[in-house]
């Protein structure tokens, strides 16, 4: 018989700060993406302010950022596991078993952050807090995990005796 799998599962605060750093950087991207867009409307209509050219380029600035967030954590979570945030906390999205979840659950999880991330947090906080899922983890069966980074390839490490 095999040995168990041990799934280390990542603390609130590593998960907050994952979510931060996709939060700044695909905010900022999306954000320069939009600018760059909405720039021809602004020199066409320059008696326009800035945002309602936006608002009327883009519909809801909001609505699309969101669709942007839903979009990046959904391919990101159901291929590796891993947003750029994630990476960098060496955390990871897996199912129950601890393998990389499907598109529909990654898809399903994405949504609780991208559009009800408040609530979504709050319910897992207060009543799922044994496994420190958010609600919609819960609901997908996936939970996120602290992954130890892996020495290159064909390297071993070794510290050196004091």
């Amino acid at each position: 018989m095999g040995a168990e799998k041990e799934l280390v599962i990542a603390k609130w605060s590593d998960r907050f700060i994952a979510w931060l750093i996709d939060f700044i950087v695909v905010g900022a991207i999306a954000e320069a993406v939009f600018t760059v867009f909405a720039l021809p409307f602004a020199f066409r209509f320059p008696n326009l302010d800035f945002n309602d050219v936006m608002n009327t380029a883009f519909g809801s600035v909001l609505q699309v950022r969101s669709l942007v967030f839903l979009a990046y954590w959904t391919y990101f979570e159901s291929t590796s596991g891993q947003s750029l945030g994630k990476k960098v906390m060496n955390l990871k999205v897996v199912d129950m078993n601890g393998n990389v979840p499907t598109l529909a659950k990654a898809f399903l999880q994405a949504l609780g952050k991208a559009f009800i991330l408040v609530l979504d947090v709050i319910v897992g906080w207060i009543f799922l807090s044994e496994n420190r899922q958010r609600l919609l983890n819960k609901l997908t069966d996936t939970l996120v995990i602290k992954v130890k980074p892996l020495p290159p390839s064909g390297v071993k490490l070794v510290k050196e005796q004091e």
